[in-house]
């Protein structure tokens, strides 16, 4: 080699390239203009000979080793080529094996991500960085390839490797771009489906590998390499959807929700573990549709390690998890429901992330997703980690990858897992295990901003899409605009309504007198937000028996007390959301390893049930007087909500145009004759029946209508007298009736406001 050559080599640097510790490679490495030409160096382990070939001509120029065989630098090839602008060039490179490959040299291309993109992230603002970091398919100046960018600030060196490199850090080192913390390198040549990960060298003995925080796509477990995956490859269909969903007001709306678990509602007959999004996605549409629910909500399909966490356990928030196929498998799944007018929502997970050691955790060798103080950044009853709100760019990539499900999947909301847990600094701690806020609260202050910069996002995006809470707290304004201290959510999951109302439902009804107040409760709060009635996969797993497992008595009780339930839960305001299997009354608790239990719809008690959730879902979306004025105190009212002895509920539900009454009772008993308040003079003819034969009830009711009489009842002028079968719910239409002008008093008759009240009504 020219000694010429030799006196540009910056021997400190050709032995960081070495050592794989240099975080610009593109300073050594790749074209250099010179006042001679144009000087290329590449940097190969175990190649023997390299070339240069240029692209345009087909010229090439054979490359000159550092050092000889054997030597230390003998991986290093540098030549000078003359000319004063880069040319596109291969290498075509010869290795120790005999084999040989051409391809272009990765060093040859500028930085990609531009200086404004990096503050932006570092601002914590960029809320597309999902279009920048991880691996993005693109040609630059004619050459194809894929850009790979991750944030990793405090690593000394990061670099890209897969089945492509040989899994050799050396070979493809990744730049720094300037203070942004964020490593970038445009691999040509590299084809979609390619599996890789990060290798980064830290503070420690060893390199760490970790499969990439904006990876669109995993391998499918137990494997966990990111995969090279291009996302606009997919056609939607969807557009009629997604124009209508911009018009309408779910608060407005009937929401019946059935909340699926992808992996169980069914599995293959040929013994695969999973089926395909593509093959789930016909026969859930038309169960769907078949059953009248409005959405869908799938438990996370974002990428998970453990089967057993029903993927709340997230490694790869951006990717769909590989169990059930592809991302554009996954788009097709939406495309279908939405075709099918079915929403869809989606659970996230952003409160806590797991301890695998190729996902988040540790990441750049230190805590850069969480905190480092254990009382901070660590969950001691979930094992997992919190993440570092208060990280410009730790929030930023929980805000982009929520965003990111809206806009590349067509989401129709995100239900939010476990925000309680991100709202208080104690929460599941003891005493000693939490640090108090610098007001020496509980609440995590970068959190509550987190969250509302999330809603803030979400709602500027006027498409229709809702983010929902799981909040099981007192929270006040979880639903309240941030501008009003509110955290910005559209609803909230009723988590008090749930508890008490199972608890209600699980006494014996002798005892339901005694509790009274969990069955009213709710009703005292029910416009303090918007809520979801919820009845999720979590009261139906750990031991806590199945919904119709959960109920007293024999077997005809428990699917009374249960057609009960539902019927109380349909008819109490709010939207709806029930887990699958209990629509048929499941018996099993619910478990990931194996599908519903669909034999049971042989047997008749399991059909009716099935029967009686669709004619639910039905009445519900038939009757605007149940959605209308769901979130407004004018779309309800008490008729009596004290009657404990027999525990019995009534009232009324509204609309602008229609008002329905309402009668529940909960004891085995029917109530002959009982006396109800009505809202107003009218004709009052029962329109649905949870104890009606069809649903496997003993068929007890009102066939006639009922003309209201002007009889006081619970401070309503006016009543019915009707027949309450036990253990339901029943519900009549109303049509109001002029009263007549009463001019004269009757004869034997005292007026309506001063009789004396009946021994029955007293106790009332």
């Amino acid at each position: 080699m020219e000694e010429k050559l030799s006196e540009l080599i910056n021997w400190r640097e050709l032995d960081e390239i070495i050592y794989a510790a240099h975080n610009n490679p593109h300073q050594i490495l790749g074209p250099h203009v010179m006042e001679e030409g144009i000087l290329i160096n590449a940097f190969i382990p175990t190649a023997v000979a390299v070339t240069v070939k240029i692209d345009k001509t087909g010229k090439e120029y054979e490359m000159e080793r550092a050092d000889e065989p054997g030597g230390y630098y003998q991986s290093f090839f540098m030549v000078m080529i003359p000319g004063k602008r880069v040319p596109n060039y291969t290498l075509i490179a010869t290795y120790d094996n005999g084999a040989s490959s051409e391809f272009h040299d990765p060093y040859a291309f500028g930085p990609v991500i531009s200086e404004k993109d990096q503050n932006k992230f570092n601002e914590g603002k960029h809320y597309t960085i999902y279009e920048k970091l991880g691996a993005h398919p693109m040609e630059i100046n004619g050459v194809k390839g894929v850009l790979f960018a991750v944030w990793a600030p405090n690593a000394y060196r990061v670099s890209v490797v897969g089945n492509f490199n040989l899994w050799d850090g050396r070979r493809h080192s990744m730049r720094k771009l300037g203070n942004s913390g964020i490593f970038e390198l445009f691999i040509p040549d590299i084809e979609v489906g390619e599996i890789y990960k990060y290798e980064l060298k830290v503070n420690g003995p060893l390199p760490m590998l970790k499969a990439d925080p904006y990876g669109f796509q995993s391998e499918k477990r137990p494997a966990n390499a990111s995969v090279v995956c291009d996302l606009s490859t997919y056609e939607w269909n969807d557009a009629a959807w997604m124009e209508q969903r911009k018009k309408t007001d779910l608060k407005k709306k009937p929401v019946a929700i059935y909340e699926i678990h992808l992996g169980s509602w069914k599995k293959p007959e040929d013994g695969r573990d999973f089926c395909n999004y593509r093959e789930i996605a016909p026969e859930l549409a038309a169960y769907v549709k078949k059953m009248g629910y409005t959405h869908v909500e799938l438990m996370p399909i974002m990428e998970h390690p453990l089967d057993a966490s029903w993927g709340y356990q997230v490694t790869g928030y951006f990717a769909a998890t590989s169990r059930y196929g592809t991302p554009q498998d996954f788009m097709y799944f939406m495309d279908y429901m939405h075709q099918n007018g079915i929403g869809v929502i989606l659970d996230w997970v952003p409160a806590h992330f797991p301890r695998d050691a190729f996902g988040l955790a540790n990441f750049d060798g230190t805590c850069l997703y969480e905190h480092k103080d254990p009382r901070q950044g660590a969950h001691p009853h979930w094992g997992t980690l919190i993440y570092n709100y208060g990280r410009p760019e730790v929030s930023n990539f929980l805000i982009s990858n929520a965003l990111f499900w809206l806009e590349k999947y067509h989401a129709d909301g995100i239900r939010m897992d476990a925000v309680a847990s991100m709202l208080y600094l104690d929460y599941g701690k003891n005493y000693g295990e939490w640090v108090a806020n610098q007001y020496g609260g509980n609440e995590n202050l970068e959190a509550i901003e987190f969250l509302r910069n999330l809603n803030t996002a979400v709602k500027k995006r006027k498409d229709g899409a809702v983010m929902i809470a799981e909040e099981s707290t007192a929270w006040e304004k979880v639903t309240g605009a941030p501008k009003d201290g509110g955290l910005g959510f559209d609803y909230k999951w009723n988590m008090g309504w749930m508890n008490d109302f199972t608890s209600y439902m699980k006494a014996d009804p002798l005892f339901r007198k005694g509790i009274h107040n969990n069955l009213t409760f709710s009703f005292s709060y029910m416009f303090s937000e918007k809520y979801v009635l919820v009845l999720s996969h979590d009261e139906v797993v750990h031991g806590k028996g199945s919904m119709v497992n959960k109920m007293p008595g024999d077997y005809e009780s428990k699917f009374a007390n249960l057609r009960a339930a539902y019927g109380q839960m349909m008819v109490h305001p709010g939207h709806k959301l029930l887990f699958m299997g209990q629509e048929f009354a499941q018996f099993d608790e619910w478990s990931e390893e194996r599908e519903l239990s669909w034999e049971l719809l042989e047997y008749d008690s399991h059909k009716h049930m099935q029967d009686y959730v669709k004619a639910l879902n039905a009445f519900y979306q038939k009757h605007p007087a149940l959605y209308e004025k769901a979130f407004e105190e004018g779309g309800f009212e008490w008729m009596n909500g004290a009657d404990s002895e027999r525990s019995m509920l009534s009232f009324a539900r509204k609309s602008a145009d229609e008002t329905l009454l309402v009668v529940c009772n909960f004891t085995p008993v029917v109530y002959e004759n009982y006396q109800v308040g009505v809202p107003f003079a009218g004709k009052y003819k029962e329109i649905f029946n949870s104890d009606a034969k069809v649903f496997g009830g003993a068929g007890n009711g009102n066939p006639r209508v009922k003309t209201s009489k002007e009889i006081p009842v619970m401070n309503h002028e006016d009543s019915i007298t009707i027949t309450v079968p036990a253990m339901s719910v029943i519900i009549f239409s109303a049509a109001a009736v002029e009263k007549k002008a009463d001019t004269k008093k009757k004869a034997g008759r005292k007026p309506a406001a001063k009789r004396q009240k009946t021994e029955e009504e007293t106790k009332e």
